[in-house]
């Protein structure tokens, strides 16, 4: 089983900056793609960022020139840069890989999720 730990959430003020890291561990032989997701109170949860293991990246429309996501592939980390963030943003911010713990056995994992909340 892959673990995944969110690291960096927290309360900013709107204008504001976070970092939000994430460490996948455990038996991996390789990760294809690594996402952050939100979930803000009363609505669905919505894929924010994604990064695949060559570099594409792909982000919502609502974070497009604020948020930029980043990968260390020898460590298994990805990373959120969050800019100008806005109070709209507040939300629990999760982390999630898929990927293979052997050749042929996948893995499609989430993290518990750190909560970002933007408000003066």
């Amino acid at each position: 089983q892959v673990q995944l730990v969110e690291s960096g959430g927290g309360l900013v003020q709107p204008g504001g900056s976070l970092r939000l890291s994430c460490a996948a561990s455990g038996r991996i032989f390789s990760v294809y793609a690594m996402h952050w997701y939100r979930q803000g109170s009363g609505k669905q949860r919505e894929l924010v960022a994604s990064i695949t293991s060559g570099g594409r990246l792909n982000y919502a429309d609502s974070v497009k020139g604020r948020f930029t996501i980043s990968r260390d592939n020898a460590s298994n980390t990805v990373y959120q840069q969050m800019n100008s963030l806005k109070p709209e943003d507040t939300a629990v911010y999760y982390c999630h890989a898929v990927g293979e713990i052997l050749p042929g056995q996948h893995f499609d994992d989430w993290g518990p999720g750190t909560q970002v909340t933007v408000s003066a």
